[in-house]
């Protein structure tokens, strides 16, 4: 294969990513309403061991395990905000300017 043809398949591989992606953020929305339900804490340090722990032993290289497990890191950062605008969601308005604010100039 030429560089041509290997950038299409990384296309491809690029495609099926963000598809699987989504389908992961999907999963994580839908539990982060359990969560709200059930009033249990976004982050479960126990679980992300847990996935951690699988992803290291379904893999197969060539990518160290080290660089998969920060991709991994990444992915649960963003899975856990999933997870917070579900259960506490952005105010849609301004509640005023506060002492706090730093525009304030005293």
């Amino acid at each position: 294969m030429d560089i041509a043809d290997w950038r299409k398949k990384i296309d491809e591989l690029d495609r099926r990513l963000v598809e699987l992606l989504n389908q992961r953020a999907q999963a994580a929305h839908e539990i982060g309403k359990l969560k709200r339900d059930v009033g249990m804490p976004i982050y479960e340090p126990d679980r992300e061991q847990a996935v951690f722990g699988n992803v290291r032993k379904l893999n197969q290289g060539p990518l160290p395990d080290r660089d998969l497990l920060r991709i991994y890191e990444r992915i649960m950062d963003v899975m856990r905000q999933i997870q917070k605008e579900e259960i506490a969601p952005q105010a849609t308005e301004e509640l005023g300017a506060t002492e706090l604010d730093s525009e304030v100039n005293d």
